[in-house]
């Protein structure tokens, strides 16, 4: 689904006064019903990691840390059932996978009198049970389980979601008859930055060439779309010529103004695809 800019603003000014709850995902659908619910979703979450991003810091310093690590043994103290560090996170308006990274970090470097490894933390939150301090596996599962957009959970839900569109994609060129390679065949052949599908026929699309594709399981906002484009669309340009990138939960409209350079931007499979053979038919 695409979005005018001032569409797109209108939601991000809304998300910039709630929550970064499910309630809040349950207002912001019932304030734009027209809007695709997997649009909103994805929005929701980009504009709550844009503030996440813009508050990390001070989350880090050592007094915020040790702060927050005293909060989470007095609470506990007082009673090991509550979510302690779940009330915690809302309270001071930080993702609650995050906040279980910094009390278990700091609960790691006590108990160890080292700095935790990032590996070992990692391997911690996804399966919590490896914690050796039983109130805090449980208080570290509550944020993880809790959490709509940071932690192990939800970066599964988001591998398994841009892996599922992937094979969509490439289904629906089997279905048209299009020869591909795909990026794990290109990766094998020792290219780095790769695009999802390279055609080895070139096809026309609302008379655009195209030598690409792009799956983004995402919407297409503005800051995304530039770092997409800075790390990833123009090299591809540069190596195997114009391309469409597919924004499957929509786009910004205004961003698609690369098309005359060879960028394509849709939000969906395109259905007036011109093959080669199509064109030769034709004539």
């Amino acid at each position: 689904m695409k979005l005018t800019k001032a569409q797109y603003d209108e939601i991000a000014q809304f998300l910039g006064h709630v929550q970064p709850t499910r309630q809040s995902l349950r207002k912001l659908k019932e304030k734009f019903p027209s809007q695709s619910q997997s649009t909103l979703l994805s929005i929701f979450s980009q504009e709550y990691q844009k503030q996440i991003k813009r508050t990390h810091t001070k989350h880090h310093t050592a007094e915020a840390v040790e702060t927050y690590y005293q909060r989470y043994l007095n609470g506990v103290m007082k009673n090991a059932a509550a979510p302690v560090l779940l009330e915690l996170a809302n309270e001071v308006d930080f993702a609650p996978s995050l906040m279980a990274r910094i009390v278990l970090e700091r609960y790691l470097q006590e108990k160890e009198q080292a700095m935790p490894s990032k590996a070992l933390i990692n391997s911690m939150l996804r399966d919590p049970s490896q914690i050796p301090d039983g109130v805090l596996a449980n208080q570290v599962y509550q944020c993880t389980v809790n959490d709509c957009c940071y932690g192990p959970l939800v970066d599964c839900i988001k591998h398994a979601i841009g892996h599922e569109h992937e094979v969509l994609l490439r289904e629906m060129l089997l279905e048209k008859n299009l020869s591909f390679i795909a990026e794990d065949q290109l990766r094998a052949k020792g290219y780095d930055k790769t695009p999802d599908f390279i055609l080895e026929v070139p096809v026309a699309v609302e008379g655009h060439i195209i030598h690409w594709i792009e799956s983004k399981a995402s919407f297409g906002d503005e800051s995304s779309h530039q770092a997409y484009l800075q790390d990833q669309f123009w090299s591809y340009w540069n190596r195997f010529g114009p391309g469409l990138v597919i924004y499957w939960y929509g786009f910004i409209e205004e961003l698609d103004c690369h098309r005359e350079r060879g960028i394509l931007l849709k939000d969906c499979f395109p259905t007036d695809i011109v093959t080669l053979r199509h064109s030769m038919a034709q004539r």
